[in-house]
């Protein structure tokens, strides 16, 4: 008989190592291994040969005939956006964010008005008590929605209870940490437990046909908390995002095998609470008045759905000596100090005596490259403290070179800014998607841009 081999997983990343260590060597954290029962391991040559023995499966061709999945609308626009339409039956899906964020505060939304509207809700928490969540309810005014709440953390007795009846169109377990199989030595919100609680979760929705939700915690880092392949095994994993200063929440699909990635759904918090954002760029935009140096309109693009916001730069020129600052909000600093280096060493202009700070403002962040060109205007406009028109937006991709180079989608970004009323556009030489109404300055280079702007 072979000997039982002791194996430690860390709670943070998942990674098996065969021996205890302070540090985990895959993600850096601390004291996070932890013994697990890793049963016997036989040598790969002693196995059986896997060639025979099994049951013949079907092959079929990429042709054959599909029907597309049917939608169930959670009754919440935005969030039927981020998911591509609304839930698909037999789908399970993620959702992770920061504590106090709202995502049970949107769940027990969604719950209420798929209930209203004629479906089977079932709710169960492992994290607060029934009447906890009622209060809240009621507090939103949802008190008297037909949803089916519960309160268990046992995998086995929440299939069980679901198994009695007729299953429902929508299953929401808040949190998958919390929740404990009995087939797994092992406290909840451990590697092994969250992996079989899920994969337990997610067999029924396959069985039963039920949208089963699952609300994941994360780490101080921003990422879903327990193993990674928590993500691989669920049809969608939404995160939702937001500063607690700010008043907006955005809700981002970071995986999606029934629609696109990085479609976003907007919310903003109140008292009764999340309500839903139709025009978002309006809650990122500032109210603008007369022009300001180093203020800039950039529209990104969040999937299909153009958000502008506004770049905000600050320059500040130091004394000999000093060493300058770089400080960023809602942007790469990487792709900063890049940005810099290309107008120095391209434009002739010089940013080493001169403090930067960069702020996107209302708290959004930005990972579109087409942001590269508004905030090098940005930059050149704090620089030579000359303002830019408030009616103009800018967009483009820098590269090394000085070449401002297209992005994609330039046509809805130029219908999106005349549809709020801005007048001319900064943008690269060669974009062929229109206009948009607006008046064109096209740039082939950054320096062109720089020269337009200092009027040289």
């Amino acid at each position: 008989m072979a000997k039982p081999q002791r194996r430690f997983v860390c709670q943070q990343c998942g990674s098996v190592s065969n021996k205890w260590q302070g540090q985990c060597v895959d993600c850096g954290d601390w004291n996070t291994l932890v013994e697990e029962s890793g049963g016997v391991v036989t040598p790969f040559a002693a196995k059986h040969d896997l060639r025979s023995g099994g049951r013949s499966i079907m092959l079929s061709g990429l042709d054959a005939d599909i029907a597309l999945p049917p939608r169930l609308s959670t009754g919440i626009a935005e969030l039927d956006r981020a998911l591509g339409g609304g839930l698909v039956a037999g789908s399970a899906t993620l959702i992770g964010g920061d504590p106090g964020i709202g995502k049970s505060t949107l769940l027990l939304q969604a719950a209420a008005r798929m209930a209203q509207a004629g479906a089977r809700v079932a709710y169960v928490s492992g994290e607060e008590a029934a009447d906890q969540v009622r209060l809240r309810a009621r507090r939103m005014g949802l008190g008297q929605a037909p949803v089916q709440l519960a309160t268990a953390t046992s995998v086995r007795d929440i299939l069980t209870t679901l198994d009695a009846g007729a299953p429902p169109a929508f299953l929401i377990i808040d949190s998958i940490q919390t929740m404990h199989s009995d087939l797994i030595e092992g406290a909840p919100g451990t590697v092994s437990q969250v992996r079989a609680s899920a994969q337990e979760l997610i067999r029924y929705a396959k069985d039963r046909g039920t949208a089963v939700v699952l609300v994941g915690h994360v780490t101080k880092d921003g990422t879903i908390a327990g193993p990674r392949v928590l993500e691989h095994m669920v049809d969608t994993v939404l995160s939702f995002e937001g500063e607690r200063s700010h008043q907006y929440r955005i809700l981002r699909a970071v995986k999606n095998r029934f629609g696109g990635t990085d479609e976003i759904g907007v919310f903003a918090m109140e008292a009764q609470g999340l309500s839903e954002v139709a025009n978002p760029s309006a809650l990122f935009l500032t109210q603008r008045g007369d022009a300001i140096a180093g203020a800039i309109v950039f529209p990104a693009m969040e999937g299909t759905r153009p958000v502008l916001v506004e770049i905000q730069a600050l320059v500040v020129r130091l004394a000999s000596g000093a060493t300058p600052r770089r400080a960023v909000v809602g942007w790469d600093s990487g792709r900063l100090a890049m940005t810099l280096a290309v107008l120095e060493a391209r434009c002739g202009l010089s940013f080493s005596t001169c403090e930067v700070y960069l702020n996107v403002s209302g708290g959004y962040r930005i990972a579109d490259p087409g942001a590269d060109l508004a905030v090098a205007a940005a930059l050149v406009s704090a620089l030579a403290e000359r303002p830019i028109p408030s009616d103009a937006v800018a967009f483009g991709e820098i590269a090394l070179s000085g070449e401002v180079r297209g992005v994609a989608h330039a046509g809805l970004r130029l219908k999106e800014a005349a549809k709020l009323g801005f007048g001319r556009a900064l943008l690269p030489s060669g974009t062929k998607d229109g206009d948009g109404g607006l008046t064109v300055n096209a740039f082939p280079t950054l320096g062109a841009l720089v020269d337009h702007m200092l009027g040289r």
